[in-house]
């Protein structure tokens, strides 16, 4: 199975693989977004190692039955032939109504048919109030039109 853009990226290639990346998330289904990585594919997320698409697919199950009303925006940091640096933040509340703001980076790595077979994230988080909210759209793809990370000063 094959994952355009294909690497080697160029910056174009490279900002459409994080926004694809970006997009899948968004829709909070395990296993669309598990079908983007190998099926051996390794994983740092945290403190948490996972390994092959069944383990990625419980894990994101897990987390967003947990983090709810999530909404993620990516953004590409560098990149260089199979390998992407983005950093990202996300918004969700807990199942008592607190909002939190996460913050991280992540390193991927791909195979020639554009499927991520290494993933290393470092994440942190914060609560945040209702009223501090800045990921505003409706459930799903971030609009084309909403800002991004610099935009808002994240």
């Amino acid at each position: 199975m094959s994952r355009p853009p294909l690497p080697p990226f160029d910056f174009d290639t490279a900002t459409e693989k994080v926004r694809l990346a970006e997009d899948a998330w968004n829709s909070r289904d395990p296993a669309r977004v598990a079908l983007a990585y190998t099926p051996d594919s390794q994983w740092r997320n945290r403190a948490e190692f996972l390994t092959g698409r069944a383990e990625i697919e419980a894990f994101l199950t897990r987390k967003w039955n947990r983090e709810l009303d999530y909404r993620l925006i990516k953004a590409l940091w560098a990149f260089a032939g199979d390998r992407i640096a983005v950093r990202f933040a996300y918004e969700y509340h807990d199942d008592s109504g607190q909002w939190f703001r996460a913050y991280g980076n992540e390193n991927w790595q791909f195979d020639a048919d554009g499927l991520m077979m290494r993933r290393i994230a470092s994440i942190n988080e914060h609560p945040i109030s209702a009223q501090d909210r800045r990921f505003l759209w409706p459930s799903g793809r971030r609009p084309d039109d909403h800002p991004g990370l610099e935009d808002l000063g994240l």
